[in-house]
């Protein structure tokens, strides 16, 4: 296990990373990274293999994120974040799919966990143990059919090589996501469906950390 500090740290790098990115502009998701830079963190730090896994980007807007932390461990060209939103960058605000370091990226809010769910059953269908498959989403898109359908079929179909990380910030653009729609037990719901799901702290690097390791050995998904 990674030390709470070094993920910590991994962390601040990642908001000034995103800072960087929005400030000389005034553009950008900035809040989708400050909500979830320990949880990229814990993920790219300590689990993720950009050499074998996938990454998938349900909610696009927190692309951001997932570019500040490829250029952290070295797979994104440092020098693409300057032009992050700027026009005809590959950096575009909003994933899509020619954003690179990520293998997918949603659309509409709800659907990235079902191309999370393809990917890892075509690795299952070829025999692939190694991959793994990460998917981030958002408690907004838990208000999605399409989301929950698709978690359904991940834990009927044994998709033990999947692990979703779910930000739950309690914010989306009609308002706190609790006063549309009442998600919580979140950690329940899911493990009703078949999942290994864990409720952490989401600022506690080394909790997410622990929970992800969990997950990953719980023969489930995760």
């Amino acid at each position: 296990m990674i030390p709470n500090r070094a993920l910590g740290r991994f962390a601040d790098r990642l908001r000034l990373r995103a800072v960087k990115m929005v400030a000389p502009h005034g553009f950008g998701y900035l809040g989708q990274v400050l909500s979830s830079a320990e949880l990229f963190a814990a993920l790219y730090a300590g689990h993720y293999r950009p050499e074998t896994d996938k990454i998938v980007i349900s909610p696009g807007h927190y692309i951001i994120a997932a570019f500040a932390a490829a250029a952290e461990i070295g797979v994104l060209d440092e020098a693409l974040l300057d032009t992050y939103g700027h026009d005809g960058s590959q950096l575009e605000a909003i994933g899509t799919e020619r954003s690179p370091a990520v293998d997918l990226t949603g659309g509409s809010l709800g659907q990235g966990l079902s191309g999370a769910v393809g990917f890892a059953l075509a690795l299952k269908m070829a025999g692939s143990t190694e991959p793994r498959v990460y998917a981030m989403i958002s408690d907004g898109e838990m208000e999605e059919g399409q989301l929950w359908e698709a978690a359904l079929f991940a834990a009927h179909n044994k998709l033990d090589n999947l692990t979703v990380i779910l930000d739950a910030n309690d914010s989306q653009v009609d308002g706190p996501v609790s006063s549309i729609t009442t998600l919580e037990p979140m950690a329940e719901k899911w493990q009703s469906f078949g999942w290994a799901a864990f409720d952490v702290d989401g600022h506690d690097a080394e909790a997410v950390d622990a929970a992800l390791t969990e997950a990953i050995k719980s023969g489930k998904p995760g």
